[in-house]
């Protein structure tokens, strides 16, 4: 590389460029460009010399100037809150891995309960992504609009708001409080409850619902006790309670909230199962020896790829109607309940 004066006298690298490459390659730059692109027309030869110079010469794309080029990034905006719990930790890792493998590179931008959404998603738009993925509250309508407007299709995940052109993917909710309700009952409890934060939460309130709802068909009332963040913390205060009111058959609707339930059951020294417990997700804790808990798994990956799929489509068929797609749940079954 040929060095080049800075303003204080020394002497740095110049940028190596695409028409480097070309040139030790011995390709035009065209060829270099397709060789770099995905799914791009370059016969593997061409392709393999082109890798070989840009290795050679310590060439990298510049996506970002790519970007200004196309006024289209290879960028997905991923926007999260809650990164305390496990799953949706879990949830973000498969959404990032399945970028990658489909030749896209996510960008994470986590948000708050406080947060407003679309102030995030109007930064993700400076950086001309690809697409939007919302994991946290839903964005109101403008952004959606908005988005829509530039070309920059909307996934939203285990959100209940419906949009013009904006796809979803819903975990199955109503399965999950109808088979809670009916393994509790078949296990023999008695008197059963759900603990749940329906205020913050689509899924939540779907879970509690159906949970209540079940219950109700099957002649049970199922008491509903409130709180105001699905987080381990409010589960382990809850676990006092549902004590008091003599419950013995608990839906929780995360395995986060679970974990503190069967804490605080265990701090009350109730922790020989006389209360059963069954949670949602399948997060890694759910399997430890101290919890064992029961629960729903709610496969990530399945789920990111149904996401992913839906994007790409909408960015094919931008006009196309909104689409919803369900996530599959099932029941495992561990010594908590």
């Amino acid at each position: 590389m040929r060095p080049r004066e800075t303003s204080g006298g020394a002497r740095e690298p110049r940028r190596v460029t695409s028409f480097d490459v070309a040139r030790v390659a011995g390709v035009s730059r065209a060829a270099v460009s397709r060789a770099f692109t995905p799914d791009a027309s370059v016969s593997k030869k061409t392709r393999e010399k082109v890798y070989q110079a840009a290795k050679e010469l310590g060439y990298r794309v510049n996506y970002l100037a790519r970007s200004l080029t196309n006024k289209r990034s290879d960028l997905v905006g991923l926007v999260a809150a809650g990164l305390d719990n496990p799953f949706r930790t879990r949830q973000l890792d498969h959404l990032a891995r399945a970028l990658i493998a489909r030749n896209y590179r996510p960008i994470l931008l986590p948000t708050s309960k406080e947060a407003d959404t679309s102030t995030v998603i109007e930064q993700l738009l400076h950086y001309a992504v690809s697409g939007v993925i919302v994991t946290s509250d839903a964005p109101p309508s403008h952004i959606c609009e908005e988005c829509a407007a530039e070309g920059v299709p909307i996934v939203l995940i285990n959100k209940g708001e419906d949009f013009p052109f904006v796809d979803r993917v819903v975990s199955d909710d109503r399965m999950s409080g109808y088979t809670a309700a009916e393994y509790l009952l078949e296990a023999g409890a008695k008197k059963l409850a759900v603990v749940a934060g329906t205020a913050v939460s689509y899924s939540s309130r779907r879970r509690a619902e159906a949970f209540q709802g079940r219950c109700s068909m099957l002649g049970v009332e199922a008491a509903l006790i409130p709180v105001s963040l699905n987080d381990y913390r409010h589960g382990r205060e809850a676990a006092q309670q549902l004590l008091d009111l003599g419950i013995d058959g608990v839906f929780s609707v995360n395995d986060y909230m679970a974990c503190g339930v069967l804490d605080g059951l265990a701090d009350a020294g109730k922790g020989d199962g006389s209360v059963k417990v069954i949670g949602h997700d399948d997060i890694p804790q759910a399997s430890w020896s101290a919890y064992e808990l029961t629960t729903f798994l709610q496969p990530a990956d399945l789920q990111a790829e149904q996401v992913i799929d839906l994007l790409i489509s909408r960015m094919a068929e931008p006009d196309a109607v909104a689409r919803v797609e369900f996530t599959p749940v099932t029941l495992i079954k561990r010594r908590s309940a």
